[in-house]
């Protein structure tokens, strides 16, 4: 089966031949909060992002009661932080109303069965799959049923693990995108490792890529556009003072706003090749050095560096490059100082 080398959502295509799509990541950093919800929205749509995704969260229906803690991240009960952080249907469905209204696209990832079913009721244009979902291959399969885009990150998964997620994709004839990410809070940059997206490419020809990163400010990200990624997400906040275990790894409006501008700059820069443009000529006519006389020439003169070297402008039809094919040549006929010397100067010179 061959995948879709680009996807639609919701009108806006998604693949190498189109700007990065830049996803503002606000997932929980709301707190639960419906208002802040509102208020993440409208920062990303002032700075310009076209995409922000929520985290659709059911708590009893995504984990068993548990006393763990999420690691270095925060020292709070998990199941107390995601229960904290619920938004409930009703408040999804506001800030998706909020979405239309300021016109950006809501996603959100789910991490139960249900909390699927409750997005694909709320007509999402695609899903968004966690790294810690990429290997969910009962979740996968739901989720792929639906028959919509899925963005899937693959953080905590080697290439043969993301291969059955695949599998399972196109079993279904999902189109998708892979995101390589490294599941680190924060993500040094040296554990970033861009090197990933080519691998994914090797794996997985044509299939879009991007890149979900957790590491400090947005500048992986813009190296990963000129390394073919065309999908970025970053967490997201209106400030880094609000609480909330996820808010020190985001990055702020004004950082998101140089994201949006930064990757549709590098991603305009991307490909082509080492050859002179027809734009460039104005340039060459006066950055180009040619051959010149710098002391009167008598014909039948030999021409050396004492009476020839090379100046600017361009225009002359000797290029520098040849000075060494003029040396040692007599004037055909007598040649003033400083002027571009022609091939009809010089004797027997083609």
């Amino acid at each position: 089966m061959t995948d879709p080398t680009e996807l639609d959502i919701a009108g806006r295509r998604v693949g190498a031949d189109h700007p990065p799509l830049v996803i503002a990541e606000v997932g929980i950093n709301h707190e639960g909060d419906i208002a802040k919800a509102i208020a993440c929205v409208d920062a990303a749509v002032d700075a310009g992002a076209e995409v922000i995704k929520f985290q659709c969260h059911i708590t009893e229906q995504e984990m068993v009661p548990t006393d763990m803690t999420p690691g270095k991240i925060s020292s709070e009960k998990l199941w107390d932080i995601i229960k904290r952080c619920e938004l409930t249907a009703a408040e999804e469905l506001q800030v998706q109303a909020h979405c239309g209204e300021r016109g950006i696209l809501y996603l959100s990832t789910p991490f139960s069965r249900e909390a699927a079913d409750r997005l694909h009721g709320m007509n999402i244009p695609a899903f968004k799959i966690g790294s810690g979902e990429c290997n969910n291959l009962p979740l996968i399969d739901h989720i792929a049923r639906f028959g919509k885009p899925m963005l899937v990150s693959t953080g905590m998964n080697d290439l043969d693990s993301v291969r059955r997620t695949v599998q399972v994709l196109r079993a279904h004839g999902t189109p998708f995108a892979l995101l390589h990410c490294t599941s680190m809070y924060p993500t040094p940059n040296e554990k970033v490792r861009l090197g990933a997206i080519g691998d994914l490419a090797a794996a997985f020809p044509g299939v879009p890529l991007g890149l979900s990163d957790h590491s400090a400010g947005i500048w992986t990200c813009l190296g990963a556009v000129a390394l073919g990624a065309t999908v970025l997400e970053k967490h997201f906040t209106v400030s880094r003072s609000w609480p909330g275990p996820d808010v020190p790894i985001s990055i702020e409006p004004d950082e998101l706003r140089d994201l949006v501008t930064g990757a549709a700059a590098i991603w305009q820069a991307r490909g082509g090749s080492k050859t002179i443009l027809a734009e460039e000529q104005p340039v060459i006519d006066f950055a180009y050095a040619t051959v010149v006389s710098i002391a009167p020439i008598a014909a039948g003169e030999e021409l050396t560096l004492a009476n020839t070297w090379v100046k600017r402008p361009g225009t002359g039809p000797i290029l520098a490059d040849r000075l060494d094919d003029v040396l040692g040549r007599r004037a055909a006929r007598a040649i003033d100082a400083d002027r571009h010397i022609d091939p009809a100067d010089l004797e027997g010179f083609a």
